[in-house]
C-alpha cells in the first residue's frame, strides 16, 4: 500500500461574485507578494501543480493538511486531480476541526476505511492529562484534529499539530500536550501498542529536527515508542519545508510507525517529492514541474512524502 502525506497550504474553495467557484492558491499571505492585486491570478496554476504532485505519487491513501472543508476537497478532486488522469479516490473525508481559520485535515483513499474517527472534541483530561501551561481545561487537546482511520489492517493517526508561530517557545507546550495525547490514544487503543501496526502521519510542526530529543515537542512519540521513518534517509535529504523569510529548511512533516510495522518493512524508505516547491528552495537541485516559478506558482511550501508499506491484510499488488 502506498501512503502519502502532503500539506497543501491553505486550500479553500471560494464563491466569486459572479457565482463561479475558485480555489485559493498555495499562499499564506505572510510574504508581501502573496497579497498583491496580481496574486490571485496564480491561484489556479498553484492548484494544478498541487494536483500534479499527487498524480506523480499515485498513492492509495493520502493524508492532506490545510483543506478547508468537504466541498473544497471534492471540488479539487473532481476538477483538478481526476483531470490529470489519476485514478479517482472514491473515499474522501474532510471533517471540521478546531482551527479557527478552517485549515482542516482530509483523507483521500481508494480503499474503503473500516472506521474513521475524529478526536477534535477530545480534551486533555479525557486522557488523564493536564492542559498545556496557561491553557483552560476546556480547550481541546488537538489544535486542529487527530483523525483515526483503519485501512486494510493498518491504523492511521492523521494529525496537524500547533504551528510554532508566531513564537515557537510559547507554542511548545501545546505541541508537547498534543504529542502526549496522541501517545495516550495509541496506548489505550491497542492491547500491545508496540506490537500493533499503526502509522502517525501529517504535519507535526517540529521546527528543528537537529535539537536533542528531550528538547523536541514530539519527544513523547520518539523515545522508543514510534520509529521515525524519515531517519532512514541520509542526513541532508530529510527536509520537507522551506521557510522563505529566514531561508530555513526543516521537516515538520512526519511519518512515524510502530516498532512492529518498522520491523515488517525493513527496506521501506520515504520518498520526498520536492518537484512542486518554489525555485527559492535552492537546496533542492532536482527538476521542477513545468510552470513552477521563483516564488509562485508552486504546489505548496511543503514537499509531499510517500512510502510503500506492507502489513498483514494489506494488498500487495498496486497494478
Amino acid at each position: 500500500m502506498r501512503i502519502a502525506t502532503f500539506n497543501v497550504q491553505n486550500m479553500r474553495l471560494r464563491k466569486l461574485d459572479q457565482g463561479d467557484m475558485r480555489l485559493d492558491g498555495a499562499r499564506d499571505g505572510d510574504v508581501p507578494s502573496d497579497n498583491t492585486a496580481s496574486a490571485p491570478g496564480l491561484d489556479m496554476a498553484d492548484r494544478r501543480l498541487t494536483a500534479a504532485v499527487l498524480h506523480d505519487m499515485d498513492a492509495d491513501v493520502v493524508a492532506l493538511q490545510e483543506v478547508h472543508d468537504q466541498e473544497t476537497l471534492d471540488h479539487f478532486h473532481d476538477r483538478f486531480l481526476v483531470r490529470t488522469g489519476l485514478r479517482p479516490y472514491p473515499h474522501r473525508i474532510c471533517l471540521p476541526g478546531n482551527d479557527g481559520m478552517g485549515r482542516n485535515i482530509a483523507l483521500l483513499s481508494r480503499i474503503m476505511p473500516t472506521t474513521v474517527k475524529s478526536h477534535a472534541a477530545l480534551r486533555p483530561e479525557d486522557l488523564g492529562l493536564s492542559p498545556a501551561a496557561g491553557q483552560p481545561p476546556y480547550r481541546p487537546l488537538f489544535c486542529r484534529d487527530c483523525v483515526q482511520a483503519d485501512v486494510e489492517g493498518l491504523t492511521l493517526f492523521h494529525c496537524h499539530f500547533k504551528a510554532p508561530y508566531p513564537d515557537a517557545d510559547a507554542t511548545f507546550a501545546l505541541r508537547r500536550t498534543e504529542a502526549l495525547g496522541l501517545r495516550r490514544l495509541i496506548e489505550r487503543g491497542f492491547q500491545d501498542p508496540l506490537a500493533a501496526h499503526w502509522l502517525i502521519l501529517g504535519d507535526l510542526n517540529e521546527p528543528d529536527a537537529r535539537v536533542p530529543l528531550a528538547e523536541k515537542a514530539i519527544a513523547p512519540l520518539l523515545d522508543g515508542f514510534a520509529v521515525d521513518l524519515l531517519e532512514r534517509r541520509p542526513q541532508g535529504q530529510r527536509w520537507s519545508y522551506h521557510e522563505i523569510r529566514r531561508d530555513v529548511y526543516s521537516r515538520p512533516d512526519s511519518i512515524l510507525c510502530s516498532p512492529a510495522l518498522a520491523v515488517a518493512n525493513p527496506n521501506a524508505i520515504p520518498r520526498l517529492l520536492r518537484e512542486g516547491l518554489s525555485r527559492e528552495a535552492e537546496a533542492y537541485p532536482g527538476p521542477r514541474l513545468h510552470g513552477v516559478g521563483e516564488h509562485r506558482p508552486h504546489a505548496s511550501d511543503h514537499a509531499a512524502i510517500m512510502i510503500d508499506l506492507y502489513a498483514e491484510g494489506m494488498t500487495r499488488d498496486r497494478s
